[in-house]
């Protein structure tokens, strides 16, 4: 399934390339904004991921300003638990990303990623450009006529509006809880996935 993930991945993206989309900023930096569940999962592979220079944990995609930790776990501000990703494009790109992003968690359980439940661990993409949006739609879309998963893909893909940054104890959550249950039972494993899939695209 992931290897079949890939290559369709790689496939839309190389179609949308001939179309002569191009980058829609003049630096080399580029930002975008994934949920996938719990954010401490998330931020973990992508700290991992070549090219990227930044991640922050935070929530993104609600009505309320500012809002608490415990406000966004009750779910009722809207907001999905989320990692804005800072880059390098010209070591990465959305490409790379969406196919980590698709790989690392499950995209068609509403408002689920495992035991984690509620609104806030959806699947969300959060778009900060028109390239972002194409590029997302179509990999979704692709995946979803090639039944790569067994059921449909249910990622929001929303524009980008703000993001609110979660308190500090939240940024690095697995580097500097190595030990922890939560950090050995449900992070470690996704991390060994994306090392395993994505090896020659690793940190050194």
């Amino acid at each position: 399934m992931i290897k079949k993930l890939i290559i369709i991945i790689a496939a839309t993206l190389t179609n949308l390339h001939a179309q002569n989309i191009k980058t829609m900023t003049k630096e080399h930096t580029e930002m975008i904004t994934l949920g996938g569940g719990c954010y401490w999962c998330i931020e973990a592979v992508f700290q991992k991921l070549e090219g990227v220079t930044k991640v922050e944990s935070g929530f993104s995609g609600g009505t309320v300003k500012n809002p608490a930790y415990r406000e966004v776990c009750n779910g009722t501000t809207g907001h999905a638990e989320v990692v804005q990703i800072t880059f390098d494009n010209t070591k990465t790109s959305i490409e790379e990303i969406l196919k980590v992003f698709f790989t690392v968690h499950d995209p068609t359980t509403l408002n689920r990623q495992g035991a984690d439940v509620g609104t806030q661990y959806r699947s969300a993409i959060f778009y900060h450009n028109q390239q972002q949006f194409q590029i997302a739609k179509s990999v979704i879309d692709k995946l979803n006529k090639a039944k790569v998963y067994d059921h449909p893909i249910v990622t929001e893909l929303s524009a980008y509006t703000v993001f609110y940054k979660a308190d500090d104890y939240h940024q690095n959550y697995y580097n500097d809880n190595k030990n922890a249950p939560y950090c050995r039972m449900v992070i470690q494993p996704k991390i060994e996935k994306f090392e395993k899939v994505f090896k020659d695209k690793v940190k050194k």
